[in-house]
């Protein structure tokens, strides 16, 4: 959400009520840190690395080096998106806990 300068993001939790109304609660994955991305002007779903690079085409700016990363095969891509995502917390320096979002992140959650 940092990243999002212009504030064009919502989110949504894989567990909540839009999620499961889309069918989106399948791809929720702990272990793996699914992430499932929606592109609302047409309804296009993505996951895992397909939907990282779309993020970065958001963010724009120096993100954009990650966008020639399509050239790489998804097999190969997602298996990098999941090892990330697994340890992401050493990456982050992060405990394993969640801390409580501010009001600003409250207001782009669509439960």
């Amino acid at each position: 959400m940092k990243f999002d300068k212009h504030r064009r993001l919502k989110f949504s939790p894989l567990q909540g009520k839009l999620a499961a109304e889309k069918g989106f609660t399948a791809f929720s994955d702990e272990a793996t840190g699914t992430m499932v991305l929606m592109r609302e002007e047409d309804g296009r779903v993505l996951l895992r690395s397909d939907a990282a690079i779309q993020l970065a085409r958001v963010f724009g700016g120096a993100w954009l080096i990650f966008l020639p990363a399509f050239l790489i095969p998804r097999f190969i891509r997602d298996a990098a998106y999941k090892w990330v995502a697994r340890n992401r917390y050493l990456f982050s320096k992060k405990k394993d806990f969640c801390v409580l979002p501010d009001p600003d992140f409250e207001a782009r959650v669509i439960e």
